[in-house]
């Protein structure tokens, strides 16, 4: 039983380690770049020796790419537990599709640096973790797609829809606007923003009730 708790501890404090050293990077990353960022700086952000870094990660690329993995699984589980959420309450994919929304605009206005790297890498080739980015974000874009395809089959969409397009165009969506809202006009709460994507999603732009 000691062994036990010993182990969870273990594992416990080396799981804050590595949510310090995400953190660290994505922010230095954020400001400078990854090539001009280095393990010395991560460590120093972090509070924590060089060694710890290596002793976590095998470098600084499998750092970043973990980082990577890590953000986008949590966006992705925010978007399905969104989805979720609406399903228990018996509403409709529509109504589904603007949780999911809503989930993204928290998620980017709690990690708006790792937002901002995210959505830079996706244009990137040529890096080592090109695929494991490819993967995760159709882990995110899929659970999009689900909805839409649930919507389709139920009747509330067009059949005549592009499933996998229309999903990655919905992310796409949030990820600009949230950047644009983050960059250029921050004096909109979240709420807001959230208002004028859903009458978009709604096709109410026109301010048809």
């Amino acid at each position: 039983m000691e062994s036990s708790s010993a182990t969870s501890h273990g594992s416990s404090r080396r799981e804050a380690t590595r949510q310090k050293l995400y953190e660290a990077a994505v922010t230095l990353i954020a400001e400078q770049g990854f090539s001009a960022t280095t393990v010395d700086e991560i460590a120093e952000r972090a509070g924590v020796a060089k060694g710890t870094v290596y002793y976590n990660f095998a470098s600084k690329s499998v750092l970043f790419e973990e980082l990577l993995r890590h953000g986008v699984g949590l966006l992705t589980a925010s978007l399905r537990e969104a989805a979720e959420r609406t399903a228990r309450e018996g509403r409709g994919r529509v109504d589904a599709l603007d949780a999911m929304i809503r989930a993204g605009l928290v998620f980017i206005d709690r990690y708006p640096a790792f937002t901002q790297l995210y959505v830079a890498e996706l244009w990137r080739t040529n890096r080592a973790w090109q695929s494991t980015l490819l993967v995760v974000r159709q882990e995110a874009v899929a659970v999009v797609e689900g909805v839409l395809r649930d919507g389709v089959a139920s009747g509330e969409f067009s059949d005549e829809i592009d499933v996998p397009l229309t999903a990655a165009a919905l992310v796409g969506m949030v990820l600009v606007a949230a950047l644009d809202w983050k960059s250029f006009q921050p004096e909109r709460s979240l709420d807001d923003v959230h208002a004028a994507l859903s009458r978009l999603l709604q096709g109410r732009v026109s301010g048809r009730s």
